[in-house]
């Protein structure tokens, strides 16, 4: 579509929809109430400002407003935000979001940033997309929760390409007051929340809270190793945040944060497998027979494979912000924040479990791939420090506002960090390096491709950015904002990256040899003999990137409750390094070209609501694609590279909108139009090290991946007519709906060829209901009462499949929540 056509079209139907507000509202002056997004203060420009005055597309909650909709995790956000999606791949624990088709992959920078407390999350590089996110306990005791959407590259830095989380924790108040929470369901659910807050004296307040959750998994697992139940939920997560008001013009406010998670992990579930590879492989053999055993079982079984799986995320955050305000035109801030994330996880990547029964190994089992921590590192791990000094400021009488700012982060690793992974092994790999052996291939396959791979590295990375935006008031109505960012992106790497094989194919015990043919030449070489200990397989890597972003708004207030905007913004992802490259490890910054215009307004009176809807065209070019690289060596799994191959649009509709039409029933609707178009891909051709390299995250004349379509979130609810002394009682129900939308694109070529019923790599459409009911103020005592039912129509769905039909001859993927039903029993004290 032409991009003029699309945005004047767009600008055509903003203008129509504008008029019956600005009407109404000129014949009501009734308060719109209090739990209305209308009235969230948001943060979304650096600055405190009502959510209806800001020219960004935003989906705003208000603490109520999570707690009526039980929103408790990551993956909650995006049933309530059609523009947003996640990925729960590798776990609930570390869920990546994606904002108008903007995905992370792993090992590749975020694409959507999240932020507390005005400081950015935890940030490591890892095998999968760990930190970067929010983790468990991010969502309790908080003033709002943002959601940005587009390019926020001016204010927030680099790698907010497809928008920004914003996670604002509540501050302690004046008041002595706090509250406790305790929650039961269905899986063993169990949930406790408390909170106190304590003016300790007139200049010092102090609030603290904590958070402790468990749940027995909802995958169960007939294997008989390790537990039987795997997707539990088990954390604990503590806050602490002090205000000190050190002059009447200077203010301290410290918040820290800490959380641990301890559960069995994700076991997905195998649902496919290839019956020509079958025929001609005992190993695919065992994979079908796996699969036959599946389908006589429920939906949420799976078979947990050769040792008991896990995973643990342990982080913890401390930010400071002195704000210092010499002048009614002037503010300084300061913003220092030091975090650090662990992260440990053994599992196999696609749920297989594969029984011998005959044979020299019958009796015992093996896995396709399977991963485990490098004995005594972590999976992942690493140190963020950032420093933000910021001035905002007026003038002309306050017809210009500005703000200006110097940026530094520095992320450290907490020592190597990495996995052991095997291949068509019964040998577990735990002791791997430490005299494993002698090898027991899997049955069917030779001793050649039997392996173990050690991965370890530290990743460094270094930003520096300044920055400054503005906004002058050229009349009452009409205003114009421009901003400017550059920043500097530094990182390295160092990788010891090494194979545990057979050298010759016959030979037992195997020996190490480095992974890395280009800068090691080919094992049994003289520069790689087949000898080696991981340490003697280092390699050393650095690169830089550096790139402006920048930002141009009009907006126009015809009316108080009414606000038009046209805006152009670029934003860039920086360039990294894949440790998985060998010879292509560097990969470039990808940039996005966002053009968007919008329309915000809300009325008040007899019949009250609001409408917001924005417009976007995208052009994204340089674009980083997931890509597997097929190593020459035998025995060794797919590399995952990240390459610099793709061009795509990216255009569609956000529409928010609430309405009661009449006391005690509000109708609340979100809808996302969302049209990717990848338009080019370039493949890298064959090397020394890889004998083809194919693009698994992207395909020419399709959507990008986790992009649907149309997604749409309605929910009514009404509020019963009770006596005066009973309280508030509410019902309502959610309905969601998300188009088919793409995984992978792995198993693609597969169905084009006919050789699937089906492509495995798309996920079909889906449709959730959720029920709430929330009694607020219960026979007007401090005591809030709730039922909540998730998936009440106990749909049976993927969250993820992983692409691994083509090259192992099975396709597994991450089984969605069943139906979760609980009650929630508050209990306020104080003011």
């Amino acid at each position: 579509m032409n991009i003029n056509r699309w945005c004047c079209g767009t600008a055509l139907f903003v203008l129509c929809t504008a008029s019956y507000p600005a009407f109404a509202q000129s014949h009501t002056t009734q308060v719109v109430s209090e739990d209305s997004a209308a009235d969230i203060i948001v943060t979304a420009r650096r600055v405190e400002e009502r959510l209806q005055d800001v020219p960004i597309s935003i989906t705003a909650f208000s603490q109520q407003q999570l707690a009526n909709r039980n929103i408790v995790s990551a993956g909650d956000i995006a049933i309530y935000t059609p523009s947003l999606s996640t990925n729960s791949r590798f776990g609930a624990e570390k869920t990546s979001f994606a904002i108008r088709g903007f995905n992370q992959d792993a090992g590749a920078a975020p694409s959507v940033g999240v932020y507390f407390a005005d400081a950015p999350a935890p940030r490591v590089v890892s095998s999968t997309a760990a930190g970067n996110g929010a983790g468990p306990g991010s969502f309790f005791d908080l003033q709002n929760l943002q959601v940005l959407k587009g390019p926020q590259g001016t204010l927030f830095g680099r790698n907010t390409s497809g928008g920004a989380v914003i996670i604002v924790p509540q501050r302690p108040t004046d008041a002595l007051e706090g509250y406790v929470e305790g929650s039961l369901g269905n899986h063993e659910l169990r949930r406790i929340q408390a909170v106190v807050n304590v003016p300790v004296a007139d200049t010092l307040r102090v609030r603290v809270g904590l958070d402790r959750q468990t749940r027995q998994g909802f995958m169960k697992s007939v294997s008989g190793i390790g537990p039987s139940h795997f997707n539990d939920i088990d954390y604990w997560a503590g806050r602490v945040s002090v205000v000190a008001d050190i002059t009447p013009n200077l203010e301290n406010y410290t918040v820290g944060t800490y959380s641990k998670s301890d559960t069995n992990g994700s076991l997905p579930r195998v649902f496919a497998c290839n019956p020509s590879q079958a025929a001609t492989s005992a190993l695919v053999a065992l994979q079908c027979g796996q699969v036959d055993r599946g389908s006589d079982r429920g939906f949420h079984t799976g078979e947990a494979g050769l040792l008991p799986p896990f995973q643990k995320v342990e982080q913890w955050q401390v930010v400071n912000t002195t704000t210092w305000v010499p002048a009614d035109t002037l503010t300084i801030k300061n913003i220092f924040a030091y975090s650090q994330f662990r992260e440990s996880t053994r599992g196999t990547v696609y749920g297989e479990n594969l029984e011998i029964v005959s044979g020299p190994n019958a009796g015992t089992n093996a896995v396709r791939v399977f991963s485990n921590p490098f004995p005594g590192l972590n999976t992942a791990s690493g140190a963020t420090l950032t420093e933000e000094l910021q001035f905002q400021g007026s003038a002309l009488g306050d017809r210009l506002t500005w703000q200006a700012g110097a940026y530094m982060e520095r992320n450290t690793p907490l020592g190597f960090a990495g996995i052991v992974s095997t291949n068509t092994a019964s040998c577990t790999g735990t002791d791997a390096f430490l005299g494993c052996g002698p090898f027991t291939p899997a049955a069917g396959a030779p001793a050649a491709t039997t392996t173990l791979t050690a991965r370890v590295n530290k990743y460094y990375l270094q930003d520096y950015a300044l920055y400054s935006q503005a906004t002058f008031k050229l009349n009452s109505k009409l205003s114009v904002t421009g901003g400017i960012r550059y920043t500097w992106d530094r990182y390295q790497l160092t990788s010891r990256q090494m194979n545990y094989a057979p050298v010759p194919p016959t030979a037992n015990p195997p020996v190490g040899y480095c992974v890395d043919g280009f800068r090691f030449g080919s094992r049994g070489s003289a520069t790689n003999p087949g000898t080696l200990t991981v340490e003697q397989c280092q390699t050393h890597l650095t690169g830089h990137s550096q790139a402006p972003t920048w930002l141009i708004d009009l907006d126009y207030k015809p009316v108080e409750d009414v606000l038009l905007y046209a805006k152009y913004a670029r934003g860039y992802r920086q360039g990294q390094l894949k440790a998985e490259g060998y010879g292509q490890e560097a990969f470039e910054p990808e940039k996005i070209d966002n053009y968007e215009i919008g329309l915000k307004t809300s009325w008040r009176g007899a019949v009250r609501g609001t409408f917001n809807i924005a417009g976007f065209y995208n052009d994204f070019s340089n674009q980083q694609i997931t890509a597997a690289g097929f190593l020459r060596t035998p025995g060794t799994t797919p590399a995952q590279l990240i390459v610099n191959a793709g061009k795509s649009t990216i255009k569609g509709i956000e529409v928010d909108a609430s309405i009661t039409p009449f006391h005690g029933f509000t109708l609340d609707a979100a809808y996302a139009y969302l049209d990717t178009d990848v338009k080019s891909l370039t493949v890298p051709p064959p090397d020394i090290v890889f004998s083809a390299i194919t693009l698994s995250g992207a395909r020419v004349g399709y959507p990008l991946t986790y992009s649907p379509k149309n997604k749409l979130t309605v929910t009514g609810t009404y509020t019963l007519p009770l006596p005066e002394g009973y309280g508030k009682l509410s019902v309502g129900v959610t309905y969601s709906h998300i188009d088919s939308q793409y995984a992978n694109y792995q198993d693609t070529p597969a169905f084009l060829a006919g050789a699937i019923p089906y492509d495995y790599g798309k996920l079909p459409a889906l449709d959730l209901v959720n029920l709430n009911v929330n009694w607020g103020s219960v026979a007007d005592m401090p005591v809030d009462l709730a039922l909540f039912v998730t998936n009440l129509t106990k749909r049976k769905y993927y969250n993820a499949t992983f692409g691994g039909y083509p090259s192992f001859g099975i396709e597994g993927g991450a089984v969605g929540e069943p139906r979760m039903i609980g009650v929630r029993l508050k209990y306020r004290f104080g003011n």
